[in-house]
């Protein structure tokens, strides 16, 4: 009786996780008949998804049994969690039962203990786009298993290009591996940044930008970057992770800290010596004009998600963040450390 819970908000390496699970569970010839696909806003969608996995699959391979965008463990009446802890026990072997939802399962509920003790639970979470040493390690993971050999640089580049997008990292690692051909030689710095754009580096320059308060470059910044197809939500998470970084290394260099270790992990830095490069710059900085930033990319985030026009919601508050770094800053003037 396999049962999966798969969460996250990384939904392209859920639908792989779930590929995979279709391939492995399911015979091809016999696939119609033992494959059920129920999405949660269906009546008695649980109840329904509970049935279909007490029945035993016909022909030959097992019967999957996929509820979409699954509630049980945000919110479970307690009829629901009677169904569970009825059927959840003496599920047949033949049948796989899949759980997916791009919410984080509430622990505290029921239903939740319920399904870690009896499910596998996987965490599909995307890796924020500051924490740089963790994808580099998923760039690095995926590249072997697409057979992309990449030296440390090359890796380095591609962290750099696309960020914490799986679904980039796989389409990019096919085009480097046919590029690659049956050479299967090691891909440098210069192969991958001749192939691959930079989508996510144009927004570590747009942070800078806003940050030197540069209104003019900014704002070209963002007319390419959506251009480029950079999705606008994608360009405020790359924002809101460089100035919480930089709000981190302020607060703990305004309260006396000079422990590089400490400032780091306050900060999510993986590798300490980064800081050399970033703490100048925040010195030219105050602290209440990064106080004042993420509010307004939370503003701007909820109003993308509300349907508003991206050009013009990120136009308008890239102004206002380059007024608030200017502002407090002392801007124009450039920093020399």
């Amino acid at each position: 009786m396999p049962i999966y819970l798969f969460w996250g908000s990384d939904d392209f390496a859920i639908a792989q996780a779930t590929a995979a699970l279709r391939t492995q569970v399911l015979n091809s010839d016999w696939e119609s008949f033992n494959f059920d696909k129920i999405t949660a806003d269906q009546p008695e969608a649980l109840t329904q998804a509970l049935n279909q996995a007490m029945t035993p699959p016909f022909g030959a391979g097992g019967r999957l049994v996929w509820l979409v965008n699954a509630t049980v463990c945000q919110r479970c009446p307690e009829e629901q969690l009677t169904e569970l802890e009825r059927t959840l026990p003496v599920l047949p072997d033949t049948t796989t039962l899949l759980f997916t939802t791009s919410s984080k399962p509430d622990s505290r509920l029921k239903s939740t203990k319920l399904l870690q003790k009896y499910a596998e639970v996987r965490d599909f979470s995307l890796i924020d786009p500051w924490k740089t040493d963790l994808i580099a390690q998923k760039v690095q993971q995926t590249a072997q298993t697409a057979g992309v050999k990449l030296t440390p640089d090359a890796i380095t580049v591609l962290v750099e290009a696309i960020g914490s997008d799986t679904r980039r990292l796989h389409t990019e690692l096919e085009k480097l591996r046919l590029y690659a051909g049956a050479t299967q030689r090691s891909l440098t710095a210069e192969d991958v940044a001749n192939l691959v754009m930079a989508t996510t580096q144009s927004s570590f320059k747009l942070g800078t930008a806003i940050r030197t308060g540069q209104t003019g470059e900014a704002l070209e910044l963002v007319a390419e970057l959506l251009r480029q197809n950079e999705p606008a939500l994608r360009i405020v998470s790359s924002l809101v992770g460089q100035f919480r970084t930089w709000l981190w290394i302020k607060v703990m260099l305004e309260a006396g800290e000079r422990d590089e270790t400490a400032i780091a992990q306050a900060a999510e830095i993986g590798n300490p010596k980064r800081l050399y490069f970033l703490k100048p710059e925040v010195r030219s900085l105050s602290l209440n004009s990064l106080l004042q930033t993420l509010p307004l990319l939370l503003e701007l985030e909820a109003s993308l998600k509300r349907g508003a026009d991206d050009l013009i919601s990120l136009q308008t508050k890239v102004v206002e963040l380059c007024e608030v770094c200017r502002n407090n800053s002392g801007f124009p003037g450039t920093y020399h450390p």
